[in-house]
């Protein structure tokens, strides 16, 4: 490990660079990065393609990775703006097209593939880096098995089945929910076929933190961090599980660095985590803490009046003969291979600061869960069917 003088000087340089100034240390930033690779011992610099790198979990990889020490380059279709160090190498192309020109005739030590679902897109990057990549790391999802009927299922748990009639290769755009879980199974066969002996396929739970696309869990901080009496789905015991960006792209980039080979649940947190738990530790780091009130609602209730799991109560699934084992899946694996996890509190804190900072429209209008109104509504209904 590096001492404290070379750590300043690269916190210094590498600040520079991205234009962050002499600012607090930020979530996502590159002096959180900086700071958290210090955390384990240096490992020999990799040359690292990332298919991607401007998503969600892509910039938090890239970050990583370099404050890791090792050469980045990002394969996408340059749209977006992530703000990446300016000594990551960026190629442009178009897996969606086929367009993978750019990637011809290099070679890299491990390639991380973050976008894919269609199994296609894998075919076409095999065709082009088969024997030009020692290491293929595939995020997959947990949705790839088949069902979730047993608490603590590992990863040699059964996997969906494709039974869609049309070739799964000729699918060029996702237009069922159904089929994601199926063709995240198919897309990890492509990576075996590919790349035999050399593929790690890692399953994330939910996806959580900073910079969060879909409000899955964002809804619950900023909901909370508003205060007043919250809508808060069935029981409280039901079990959750989630991982943060940040974490889920840490890890990754240790399994690249200790060349690990296999399959791999990505969720968490250490322990089980039940509704109640999340929903009052959240509770515990907003600073609208004090005036909440947690209404928790019968799953009957919530079904005859239409709420949704997952959507309209984000994180929680209703329990069901085939969802026992939903948020209890195990990552014994993965924490023997050394997943780590931030505390929930930061977790919930960081998402707020950032959610803050988007567009007031944009905060205005989240992407899951309750609107004010219906929740207001909804908890009226409740508390008049109780003194009725």
């Amino acid at each position: 490990m590096s001492n404290r003088r070379d750590f300043i000087q690269r916190s210094a340089a590498i600040l520079g660079a991205t234009a962050l100034g002499p600012r607090a240390v930020s979530a996502g930033s590159m002096a959180e990065a900086l700071q958290r690779a210090e955390l384990h011992p240096r490992a020999e610099p990799l040359n690292i393609l990332i298919l991607g790198g401007t998503g969600f979990i892509g910039p938090y990889q890239v970050r990583y990775a370099v404050a890791r020490g090792h050469k980045v380059t990002v394969f996408n279709r340059g749209r977006r703006q992530a703000g990446l160090p300016e000594s990551v190498q960026q190629l442009q192309g178009d897996r969606e097209t086929g367009d993978l020109n750019s990637l011809k005739g290099k070679k890299y030590d491990v390639v991380i593939d973050n976008p894919t679902t269609l199994p296609f897109w894998v075919r076409d990057a095999g065709q082009v880096l088969k024997g030009n990549a020692d290491h293929y790391v595939f995020i997959s999802t947990i949705s790839t098995y088949a069902h979730y009927r047993k608490a603590g299922m590992d990863e040699t748990y059964e996997l969906a089945a494709y039974t869609n009639p049309e070739d799964p290769m000729t699918i060029k755009r996702m237009t069922s929910g159904a089929l994601y879980g199926p063709l995240k199974v198919l897309s990890e066969k492509e990576c075996e076929k590919w790349f035999p002996g050399k593929t790690t396929i890692v399953r994330p739970g939910l996806i959580v933190g900073p910079n969060d696309p879909t409000d899955r869990f964002s809804y619950w901080p900023v909901r909370i961090d508003r205060g007043g009496e919250v809508l808060a789905p069935g029981t409280g015991n039901d079990p959750d599980q989630i991982i943060d960006a940040r974490d889920l792209s840490e890890f990754v980039i240790r399994l690249c660095e200790d060349h690990v080979i296999g399959t791999f649940n990505a969720t968490g947190p250490r322990t089980r985590l039940s509704v109640a738990e999340m929903l009052y530790g959240i509770r515990a780091a907003t600073s609208g803490s004090n005036d909440v009130k947690f209404t928790w609602v019968e799953t009957k209730f919530l079904a005859d009046n239409n709420v949704r799991g997952w959507s309209d109560m984000p994180t929680w699934i209703p329990p069901s003969g085939d969802n026992d084992g939903w948020g209890a899946v195990s990552i014994q694996r993965a924490l023997d291979k050394g997943l780590t996890f931030r505390p929930l509190a930061v977790t919930a804190r960081d998402t707020i600061d950032w959610f803050k900072t988007l567009p007031a429209e944009r905060q205005a209008k989240m992407l899951a869960g309750l609107t004010p109104e219906r929740e207001k509504e909804l908890l009226a209904k409740w508390h008049a069917r109780a003194r009725g």
